[in-house]
């Protein structure tokens, strides 16, 4: 029987129908069957098509028509009911074996993540609001403090605050003489993230920017503080992520970091059937990283992707 925690990912011909074990499909939770032109996903026993095509992480792929066998739906059970590991479909990998992050095994990381209570309660007030998916995740939150203290920063910039759950995790690392930017374009979001500073001790340390991170970076340069920052992390409009890194290039000092969040974007980069513009955006600015010799890069497949750059 498919298990709740699996990850497959089904590629059904137009017109095909599921076999009696169809409940059992019902499992399978964020799980989706596709076509390649629609969507088709499992939702209380029935198939429905959504000319959107949603995200997969697939474990394995099978491409065949129930009617015609039978058979190949209990294969499928008995290959993807407890695979955990995905190997690189170019053999020149040496068919290394990496982690396949399902859900069983992502709760297993959240348990294992140390949270601060402020930040737990953020967490938990953002979740109810409009937009919470924006929140990084609080694997990705401890990345991004653990970086901060490594590299000894001081000085902190961030692009894209929502409500502060990624600002916070940075603050709370800080020294009492640290200094972050946060800049963010919506005040209401923003009016919780300065709840939370307060409640944290930590508002001395943050310089709020309510506006357009653009302009906000940009007056920092014009006030003389280019080269003067030591960590940065991007995380707003995805079709602005190199204009906003070209303005921290300058503001970063040699040696710093730049960190971009959604370099994944839910695996549609990966897509090549998916052509919308922020899609293709994203696609096209991880590429100029990959060219880009003034940075040293690492792409982490951490929450919905993230590349650490460390400026040369």
């Amino acid at each position: 029987m498919l298990m709740a925690n699996s990850s497959i990912n089904l590629v059904l011909h137009q017109g095909s129908m599921l076999p009696p074990e169809l409940p059992v499909a019902a499992l399978l939770g964020p799980s989706c069957f596709h076509s390649l032109s629609s969507t088709w996903a499992i939702s209380n026993g029935a198939i429905n098509v959504s000319p959107q095509r949603l995200n997969c992480s697939a474990t394995w792929c099978y491409c065949f028509s129930f009617r015609k066998c039978r058979r190949k739906w209990k294969l499928l059970e008995r290959s993807c009911s407890t695979s955990e590991f995905v190997v690189a479909s170019d053999k020149n990998y040496g068919n290394k074996q990496v982690v396949n992050l399902t859900p069983r095994l992502y709760d297993y990381v959240l348990k294992n993540v140390r949270e601060p209570e402020i930040l737990r309660q953020l967490r938990q007030e953002t979740a109810s609001m409009r937009g919470s998916q924006m929140q990084v995740s609080p694997d990705q939150a401890q990345l991004l403090a653990m970086l901060v203290q490594i590299l000894g920063a001081e000085r902190c910039i961030e692009v894209g605050v929502y409500t502060g759950y990624s600002s916070l995790a940075i603050a709370l690392v800080l020294p009492e003489s640290g200094h972050l930017v946060a800049c963010e374009r919506d005040a209401k979001s923003l009016d919780v993230a300065k709840k939370y500073y307060q409640l944290a001790g930590v508002s001395h340390k943050v310089d709020v920017k309510l506006g357009l991170a653009m302009d906000s970076l940009e007056s920092l340069i014009l006030n003389g503080e280019a080269g003067s920052y030591d960590f940065a992390f991007i995380d707003a409009e995805k079709r602005m992520n190199e204009k906003y890194f070209e303005l921290l290039l300058q503001l970063v000092r040699v040696g710093g970091l730049i960190v971009i969040d959604n370099v994944l974007w839910h695996g549609k980069v990966a897509d090549p059937l998916v052509h919308d513009p922020k899609t293709i955006s994203i696609r096209n600015f991880n590429q100029k990283l990959m060219e880009d010799e003034r940075v040293n890069i690492s792409m982490v497949p951490i929450g919905d992707g993230m590349t650490i750059c460390r400026k040369g």
